[in-house]
């Protein structure tokens, strides 16, 4: 039986794999926000993310107070989506899947590409001010920076909930989530619609990239994390923001435990493709996700 300690240490390696957890969903938003409004997959996300984060660590650099460099940050990601959609999105507006999915992937490299030639390869060091010294509750001990971090994207989160729920915009948005052909029936633009999407989504990479940039250091191999939110996205669906939310918990929380206590009878690294095993198991059972919504065809 597990005796006390056990018991901690279970609950302490648990709130340590949902605090994770919430830093994934804070990818996989990117994603949903973009792919429920126009079917579209952004591969680019994991580039917004560098990008942003790229931005704000160099005009921190340069002298900048740090509220002054984030809102010109947030200006910069808006005005990138607003480009990204009048660019690439828009000229390629009801093309197959595959074409917007591949435009994207190119626009990852460019956007990689474009980021090397500013500011160079080498590593930042992005400090928020944020502790990272663990404190005792109970007798289970949590990281400070998981804490906050887990607490700055959840009032992101929230925001974007009551933004896209209680305005006119979130209103429209939700309609062309639905319904393209009704919405443009009703007399929405779709264009706008997207164009704003787009710009939510660069606030969204630059939240996370200054997250995920202080705790990992600002360097390239940032955008990778884009790989991390693929598994939170088939197991929650890629058209739900909730789903994001629960799957990015369970994701998180899941891969610690595993490592912990499966990790040492197949030799450890086990975190780092257990979440993807979950995502296979996910698209054999439900291909849709746990809160996608299914897709009916008829021929």
């Amino acid at each position: 039986m597990m005796d006390w300690f056990g018991f901690l240490f279970l609950i302490e390696v648990t709130i340590g794999g949902l605090l994770s957890g919430v830093m994934y969903a804070l990818v996989a938003i990117g994603f949903v926000l973009i792919y429920k409004t126009s079917g579209v997959l952004n591969f680019a996300q994991g580039a917004m993310v560098l990008f942003a984060a790229l931005t704000f660590v160099s005009l921190v650099e340069a002298g900048v107070p740090f509220f002054l460099a984030l809102i010109i940050s947030a200006a910069i990601m808006v005005a990138l989506g607003f480009a990204i959609e009048r660019t690439v999105l828009r000229p390629l507006a009801n093309r197959s899947p595959m074409t917007l999915f591949m435009a994207t992937l190119g626009l990852s490299y460019i956007i990689e590409g474009a980021a090397q030639i500013i500011w160079g390869t080498e590593v930042h060091r992005l400090d928020l001010g944020i502790s990272n010294a663990p404190f005792q509750i109970a007798g289970v001990f949590i990281s400070t920076f998981d804490l906050v971090a887990a607490g700055i994207a959840g009032v992101l989160v929230a925001s974007l909930t009551a933004f896209f729920r209680w305005t006119r915009t979130g209103l429209a948005f939700r309609a062309v989530a639905d319904d393209q052909f009704a919405a443009l029936a009703v007399g929405l633009r779709l264009d706008r619609t997207w164009a704003t999407v787009w710009a939510a989504a660069g606030i969204v990479a630059l939240v996370a990239g200054l997250l995920w940039g202080a705790r990992l250091g600002v360097q390239f191999s940032l955008s990778l994390i884009v790989l991390k939110a693929l598994p939170v996205l088939v197991l929650g669906g890629f058209d739900s923001v909730l789903g994001a939310i629960v799957a990015g918990l369970a994701i998180g929380a899941a891969e610690k435990l595993a490592e912990v206590y499966l990790g040492p009878f197949v030799g450890g690294g086990i975190e780092g493709w257990f979440a993807y095993v979950v995502a296979l198991l996910v698209l054999l059972v439900r291909p849709s996700g746990l809160f996608g919504q299914k897709l009916v065809e008829r021929f």
